[in-house]
């Protein structure tokens, strides 16, 4: 049987310096060889005079615009190149317009069966007084589903860029948060105290309205966001985290995808399949109508606010 080696006489053994080398613990060079520092160059004082009259020499010859030739024919040809490239880009333009069907009339592209479609059965096809909303919200449901997505996904880029650890936050939160504005400001709390609940219920009742009269999530929502942006600004982010935090954030827009994901699914499917779907379109001119189109408007117009204050929230301090 072998017997383990004392430490000692292991590294005086060749394995235990090559290992030693291999795993960059010893330079091979290091004592081994002579080694000087190397001398600081030190320019002479003729030689960079020299250097800056070739170089403004160079810069002379090549730049001066008042004797370079070759630099003032470019400029001028630039010039009048630049003139006809505009006429010419102005005239193609007059032109394709002198083409174009006049405002209005039958023979116009846009007046074609998809058109006619959304505004002949909009109403029986959606339950939507609106048939703006109706079209965006059923016709072109996954389209605007994209649209929500692109806010989910620009909220989490400026997340990712500006988000600042909570303990950082509560060590240094006066600066993070209010300490380059108006502490207390009893005019604007007033202000705020006044409006923040008519805009919430002006933004709410654009939301339920979308299918019946012009609004619909992004108007409403973006009037619901912009009243919270007014609330925090008046009573800043402490008393504003004791309804609305990140937490809460995180839930209402990922619910908002999800929720608005699965029934764009469900009623595509449906409607790909022939099959009857189960969300009633209900009576056209009331609240609870619109079959799919009131609900997804409460889900985008959740995404639109939540992006709003997430970037006014992201943008001031770094932090929801």
């Amino acid at each position: 049987m072998s017997c383990a080696r004392k430490q000692s006489e292991y590294e005086k053994t060749f394995a235990f310096r090559f290992f030693r080398w291999l795993g960059g613990e010893k330079d091979a060079f290091v004592g081994n060889m002579e080694m000087r520092p190397q001398k600081e160059y030190v320019e002479e004082e003729a030689t960079i005079i020299e250097r800056m009259k070739d170089r403004q020499q160079a810069m002379a010859e090549v730049y001066d615009s008042s004797h370079n030739r070759e630099l003032l024919l470019f400029n001028r040809l630039y010039q009048c190149l630049s003139v006809v490239f505009c006429i010419a880009i102005v005239a193609l333009l007059v032109i394709t317009v002198s083409y174009l069907p006049s405002v209005g009339g039958e023979n116009k592209p846009t007046n074609n069966q998809v058109s006619e479609k959304y505004i002949t059965d909009g109403e029986k096809d959606t339950g939507a007084v609106n048939i703006v909303t109706g079209m965006i919200l059923s016709y072109r449901a996954f389209d605007t589903f994209g649209e929500t997505n692109v806010l989910f996904i620009a909220t989490c880029c400026v997340m990712i860029m500006l988000m600042v650890d909570e303990e950082k936050l509560k060590e240094n939160k006066e600066s993070n948060d209010r300490g380059f504005e108006p502490k207390n400001d009893v005019i604007l709390q007033m202000v705020a105290t006044l409006l923040v609940p008519i805009v919430f219920l002006f933004g709410i009742y654009i939301i339920l309205n979308g299918h019946l009269s012009p609004g619909g999530g992004f108007s409403g929502g973006a009037m619901i966001g912009a009243g919270m942006i007014l609330y925090v600004a008046a009573f800043g982010f402490e008393k504003t985290e004791r309804f609305f935090n990140e937490n809460v954030y995180k839930c209402v827009k990922v619910t908002a995808l999800i929720c608005y994901g699965c029934i764009v699914t469900y009623y595509f499917l449906t409607g790909a399949n022939g099959l009857e779907c189960l969300i009633p379109l209900g009576e056209p001119g009331k609240i609870l109508s619109g079959g799919i189109t009131l609900p997804i408007n409460i889900f985008v117009g959740s995404e639109v606010a939540c992006t709003m204050y997430a970037f006014y929230a992201l943008f001031r301090r770094g932090g929801l």
